[in-house]
Parts: structure tokens; C-alpha cells; sequence
């Protein structure tokens, strides 16, 4: 049976950090799925197609890994696609107690599902997805902290 992990999230950007959960769990899974969850709460800073579109650009040469967005339930899209495991990377315990939270109702929602955690390379762990929007929005270059240059989306902005 082909082990599958859905890495969710906002990936508003994709980092490094991201990457480096990523192909560490792909020393784990089969087939790493990166799902881009729509929040209706949260107004994206960079557009949801060019950052699918980045991402799948990043990861082109390996096969094993693929870029979804969704509007659903994280559980529900784990079931969808066949995934029996969540990847998560946790920098720090804040980190920790927010999806702790996160997987026990995943659980719930779909009980063969269990959530992986890695915990982030040290050198990666203060790289974070607000800091890197706040960095960009203010004209300061981020491309080092991100798998992917940013100068087709700071065109737009």
C-alpha cells in the first residue's frame, strides 16, 4: 500500500522551512502532496494560482510530490486523495500546542488518519511565513529564504 502524506497549510509563502518538511518526509512517505487550504478568514498576501504555480516549479523534478489547493476540510481532503497522514513541521512548542489541537480534531473527522510531526532543521526554524510577507511587503528581498524567486509575483504587488 503506497504511503501517502498530505502537507497542509496556507503557504502564504511557501518557504524553506516548507521545502525542507517536505523532502525530509519524503525519506518517510511515498508521495507527499502539498494542499494549499483556502482560509475565508484570511485575505492571501500572494495569489493562491502563482503560488501553486511556484511550488509545482520548484518541485519539478520530483515526481513524488504534488501541489493541490482545496476548500474543504483537511481531513475530508486526506481522505479524498487517499493520504492516511497529515505532515506537519513544528519550530517551536507554540507551534506544538496549536496542532496538537489541530490533529486530535482531524482525527476525529477521520479516524484512519494520523498527523506526523518533524521538527524544523534548526537553521530553518526562525524563518516563518508572516515574517517573510512582512520583509516583502516592506521592499526587502526574501528570495533566500524561499525555494523559488519571488520576481514575478513583487511585479504584481
Amino acid at each position: 500500500m503506497k504511503r501517502i502524506a498530505l502537507f497542509p497549510g496556507s503557504f502564504d509563502p511557501f518557504t524553506r522551512g516548507h521545502e525542507d518538511i517536505v523532502l525530509r518526509g519524503l525519506q518517510l512517505f511515498d508521495e507527499v502532496i502539498i494542499g494549499i487550504g483556502r482560509n475565508a478568514r484570511k485575505e492571501r498576501y500572494f495569489p493562491l494560482e502563482q503560488m501553486t504555480g511556484l511550488i509545482e516549479e520548484a518541485f519539478r523534478s520530483t515526481p513524488a510530490v504534488r501541489v493541490i489547493s482545496y476548500d474543504d476540510l483537511t481531513a475530508n481532503v486526506a481522505r479524498k486523495v487517499g493520504a492516511r497522514f497529515l505532515l506537519r513541521g513544528l519550530r517551536n512548542t507554540t507551534d506544538f500546542e496549536y496542532e496538537n489541537g489541530i490533529s486530535q480534531v482531524n482525527r476525529y473527522v477521520y479516524e484512519d488518519v494520523e498527523t506526523v510531526f518533524l521538527i524544523t532543521s534548526p537553521h530553518l526554524a526562525p524563518i516563518s511565513s508572516s515574517i517573510i510577507r512582512d520583509l516583502h511587503r516592506y521592499g526587502q528581498d526574501v528570495d533566500a529564504f524561499l525555494p523559488y524567486q519571488l520576481e514575478k509575483l513583487a511585479n504584481e504587488k
